[in-house]
């Protein structure tokens, strides 16, 4: 994650600099799902995936992974769950796809192309960038701690989950007849 670039100040005639140490050889993903149901406190349920950038080794999350965070949203939440993906090729695997029809405890909903806006988890990692902007993490296990308490301290605000909501134009209702 790399934080955006920023401003600072420095001496007159001395460019600030700030040493940034070699790569590292590892990568973190974090999945997320915001979740609504009227009534209730809204919940931030996530999972982070730490990966070896080795040769042929996956870089990312895979279909698994997100199927794994679906089944333990299922579990925690003790019922049905609605979905709404957007269009990462990922969610789009035929493994997960197969799992979705599998399972009636689940509906999936596809958010149309290049449309994060109506994604509220895309909100929740806006939260997270501009508080851990302008950070240079020592290792990556420094980075992955941060990042879990900064999530976490949006897990136990549920009134920023509901923001995440309200930001992108969308409202909870109960379906209405036809």
């Amino acid at each position: 994650m790399t934080p955006p670039r920023a401003r600072t100040w420095g001496r007159r005639g001395h460019t600030p600099v700030i040493r940034v140490r070699g790569r590292s050889r590892r990568r973190t993903s974090v999945a997320a799902l915001c979740c609504y149901r009227p009534g209730e406190k809204s919940r931030l349920i996530y999972r982070p995936r730490s990966h070896l950038l080795l040769k042929g080794a996956r870089r990312s999350l895979s279909w698994k992974d997100y199927r794994d965070l679906l089944v333990r949203a299922h579990i925690q939440l003790g019922g049905p769950i609605m979905i709404v993906w957007d269009n990462l090729n990922t969610h789009l695997a035929a493994g997960l796809k197969q799992y979705e029809a599998k399972h009636d405890w689940l509906v999936t909903f596809r958010l149309p192309p290049y449309a994060p806006d109506l994604n509220p988890v895309e909100a929740v990692w806006s939260l997270v960038r501009r508080a851990m902007a302008n950070t240079a993490f020592d290792t990556p296990d420094d980075l992955e701690r941060s990042l879990r308490r900064q999530l976490r301290g949006i897990q136990l605000r549920p009134h920023l989950i509901d923001g995440c909501l309200t930001a992108t134009g969308l409202a909870l209702a109960p379906p209405t007849p036809p």
